[in-house]
């Protein structure tokens, strides 16, 4: 073999000999890219939330022996900036006095709600309805095309501490009707328990509007949770104590609402109630 041969297969074997070192590499390389840690996902955002505080409410008073906190506009109450929420109209966290009340007076084409807190009321209308509804209790006026009816405190002793929510109806001009429905206490703890829908499932109260309406009383750092489906509103009203929303702080008498998608995340602070709306 003459030197020129000789230079030529050195060449060669020296190419040979790097093939596998080169592809090694490419290989070390490949393997560093697969074993990459992936982008952790985007945390979904949470729902905004826009609170109406107990303290910026509008008040009512009849002659001293009603005391009235207005959410949204209500009679001389008026705020072009709370004039309801979707198809929640009227918000009034009322106190009554004792042998006292409300006289015989018409509604028409609304679904109204009354929640009590605490003493008891005497319910009377056009339709001969009649009773008293108790804290654990849910009562139903639907208004329709024409209702007459009235409202008292039956005790001569104790205030009477509710909540009365009137709602816009899917329907107006309907037969009006009156429905009350127990909401046992022990169905509602570290729950959000269904109190009233438009089809009365699981046992809820009837109504002719899109509001699903749930009620859930919470122990100090007891956590619930409600994810809101889709296209969905939801309203909060905290009835006692202080909860907080997705770390907002609220107290007793304050709302909030939001129109994202998203989980609201519920911790009571405070041994606490409250009222969640599920809209259309």
């Amino acid at each position: 073999m003459n030197r020129r041969d000789m230079l030529r297969t050195g060449v060669a074997f020296a190419a040979a000999s790097a093939l596998p070192a080169i592809a090694l590499a490419k290989g070390g390389q490949d393997a560093r890219k697969k074993a990459a840690p992936k982008k952790p996902a985007p945390k979904p955002k949470a729902p905004r939330l826009i609170v109406r505080r107990a303290k910026d409410r509008g008040r009512g008073s009849h002659g001293g022996w009603l005391e009235a906190r207005h959410t949204f506009s209500f009679s001389r109450y008026r705020d072009p900036r709370h004039m309801g929420f979707r198809a929640l109209r009227v918000m009034n966290e009322d106190v009554i006095q004792e042998s006292k009340g409300f006289a015989m007076h018409p509604h028409k084409d609304m679904e109204i709600l009354t929640y009590v807190l605490g003493g008891a009321l005497k319910h009377k209308d056009s339709l001969g309805n009649g009773g008293v509804i108790v804290p654990g209790e849910v009562q139903r006026m639907s208004a329709g095309r024409g209702i007459r009816h009235s409202e008292f405190n039956p005790s001569k002793q104790d205030d009477t501490h509710l909540y009365q929510i009137w709602m816009h109806p899917t329907q107006r001009g309907t037969k009006p009707s009156y429905a009350e429905q127990k909401v046992p206490f022990k169905d509602r703890k570290g729950l959000l328990k269904l109190i009233a829908s438009p089809t009365g499932a699981h046992g809820s109260i009837s109504m002719g509007t899109n509001v699903n309406l749930y009620s859930a009383l919470l122990a100090p750092k007891q956590v619930i949770t409600y994810p809101i489906p889709k296209k969905r509103h939801v309203w909060i009203q905290i009835a006692r104590g202080r909860v907080q929303v997705n770390g907002q702080l609220l107290h007793q008498g304050d709302g909030v609402r939001t129109s994202d998608a998203g989980t609201l995340k519920l911790t009571g602070l405070r041994s606490a109630e409250l009222l969640l709306f599920d809209l259309a």
